[in-house]
């Protein structure tokens, strides 16, 4: 039980995080934001396997990109 309530914190810190230092506004919800934070860590735990800061900066910036791709998405079925 511990262990989903630390990954739901971590992923809203990274997905708030990312949203502040992209920018342009971003519509989305915090189960979103959630959402967005938790794949981002994850992602970037893949790519950098590493604890500690440099870990948790490499996750934001999987996040951003992250962001990037929905946004992208998102506009694409908009104009539908």
């Amino acid at each position: 039980m511990g262990g989903i309530v630390y990954t739901i914190i971590i992923g809203a810190v990274i997905g708030v995080l990312a949203r502040f230092f992209k920018p342009g506004a971003d519509p989305m919800g915090w189960i979103l934001t959630i959402l967005l934070g938790i794949a981002g860590a994850y992602i970037g735990s893949l790519l950098y396997g590493g604890a500690g800061l440099i870990g948790f900066i490499v996750s934001i910036i999987c996040a951003i990109v992250l962001l990037f791709l929905y946004e992208i998405i998102r506009s694409k079925t908009a104009k539908r």
